[in-house]
Order: structure tokens, then sequence, then C-alpha cells
């Protein structure tokens, strides 16, 4: 299969604009993982984006894809802020990987500018990538987060060479300034969350919407939602954050209560234990909202 190819910004790797996006790889047995990867690069997939957070993901793709590592670009991301945990973690995904070269490492989820100084300080993450960098442990440095303001500033640095940021129907503040600001300092943007972490049930649509900017890649996974699950109260966490965000912001205040009503079990019922907010990939606060669409749905 021919797929589009687009350019990574300074990186001048010409990656699908429709890459694998590696999370959900940890919701899979080490067995189910190799046909759902296997297909991706059989489809013509080039480009394979994965983090240290996301559990066994980069085991599974070092165990099923190693052998086939000259076919496709491979990115992933550590949580660090310093240098000596940075290190450690480049060198833990080369061996948990199978390889002897990340074509793409990033700093994951920089939420607040305590986190970006702590990166950028003598010490920090990114001497560490500019080290494994002059090794050829790595390729290029790139930064991710959910924070538009906090992306803005890490680009604004041009330490990176990547971004990695949610854009979909509903988050479009990145085309605003980030998209502009990268294209301008010749950043490579990668896209998550193209599917509203599960709120759009068309994807063909919604990754069309996407790839009509003018931004690199977009990286959906097997599913974008349900990662909190099971709840032990039975609570659909997904299903009620998507009527609530369709109460708020899409002002649905008919449709949206009696959907609601119809929940066999409503927010209220949350007992505050926590178990969501650990599996949660994007750090959400899951416990405060659910208290929030308690009180606003009733």
């Amino acid at each position: 299969m021919l797929l589009e190819k687009r350019k990574l910004g300074r990186t001048n790797l010409a990656v699908t604009a429709i890459a694998f996006g590696g999370l959900p790889m940890q919701r899979c047995t080490i067995e189910e993982a190799a046909p759902v990867l296997e297909a991706a690069l059989d489809a013509g997939i080039n480009f394979i984006d994965t983090a240290r957070a996301y559990t066994d993901s980069e085991e599974k793709i070092g165990r099923h894809l190693s052998s086939r590592r000259k076919e496709y670009y491979l990115g992933t991301k550590s949580m660090a802020r310093d240098k000596a945990q940075m290190a450690k973690d480049i060198d833990l995904s080369l061996k948990t990987m199978k390889t002897d070269y990340i074509d793409l490492y990033q700093v994951h989820n920089i939420k607040n500018r305590e986190d970006l100084e702590r990166v950028m300080a003598p010490g920090g993450a990114l001497e560490a990538l500019e080290q494994a960098i002059a090794a050829g442990k790595i390729g290029f440095a790139g930064v991710t987060g959910h924070s538009i303001e906090m992306l803005i500033e890490a680009v604004k640095t041009e330490k990176f060479s990547t971004v990695q940021v949610p854009f979909n129907f509903i988050e479009t503040q990145a085309r605003e300034v980030l998209f502009p600001l990268a294209k301008r300092l010749n950043v490579g943007t990668i896209i998550m969350k193209p599917l509203g972490g599960g709120q759009f049930n068309n994807p063909d649509v919604a990754l069309r919407f996407i790839l009509e900017h003018d931004i690199s890649t977009v990286i959906p996974g097997m599913d974008e939602c349900g990662y909190c699950l099971p709840c032990p109260a039975g609570l659909d966490i997904p299903t009620l954050f998507i009527i609530h965000l369709q109460y708020t912001r899409y002002n649905m205040k008919t449709a949206s209560p009696l959907r609601y009503q119809a929940m066999p079990v409503k927010a209220s019922a949350c007992m505050a234990c926590g178990q969501c907010e650990k599996r949660c990939p994007y750090d959400l606060p899951i416990r405060e909202r659910l208290e929030q669409i308690a009180a606003d749905m009733g």
C-alpha cells in the first residue's frame, strides 16, 4: 500500500502521514500484539511512536518488530526531567526494543513551567538527549504535552526537532500559534488524540480533518478510550466524560441529560478510590471531574 509521506520537520525523515500510536499496545497480550504491529508495517506505515511509560509497549515492539527494524522510524519518550534518569531511560529503550538506534526520543508530557525549566537546566534531561545524539544512540530530540502554552515555550527554545500535541475536531488550539511557529522553525508536528480520546466514531472523517492541516503525521492508536476501566463502582467513565463534554461545550442541554439519566451508574456513585487515575495515561483528575459531572448533571 502506498501511503502519503510528509517531512518530519528539520529531521528530514519522510514519515507516513498516518503513523502508529503505541500507547494502546499495553492493553494487548504479547501474542496479540504481533499481528497488529506486523499489519501496520504491511500496510505501509513507517513511523511507530511509543513511550517508556506505556508499560510493556516497548517490549512488544522490540519482540515482534526488531527483525524488521529497517522498515520503520522509531520514536519513544521518557518522563525523565534530569540528565541521569533520561540517560538511563534511553539505554533501557534501546535494550527493550532490541535496537542500537532510536530515530526520535521525546521529553514526555511537559505540564508546566517547572517541568520545562528542569529539562532545560544544567544537568537536565536535554543534556542527556544531546549527548545521546552525539553518541549516535538517537537521531533527534522532541517534546510532547497537552499544554499548548508550554509547548510553545519549548519550541521557541529551538532545542527540539519535533513537537507532539493533541489536535482534533474539539481540541483545535494548536493551530492558532503552535502550528505556525513550528512551521517557521521547521519543527515536525506529531498529532496525538486524533479521535478525541474516543469521542469520534468516524475515524476516516476525523483523520481527514487533521490531514487537511499543515502537520507532519498523526498517530492514532488501536483504541483511544477506556484505559481507566474497569471501575469498581461500575462507572462507564469515558461515556460519562463524553456526555458531560457535549452538555458543557456543545450546549446539548436536552439530549445530554436524557442520555445521562439512562446511564445505569451515575457519576455520583464514584467511591473516590483513585484506581482510574493510576491507569490513566493522560494524568487526568478523574475523581474531580466525576464530582463535577455529578453536580452538573444531577
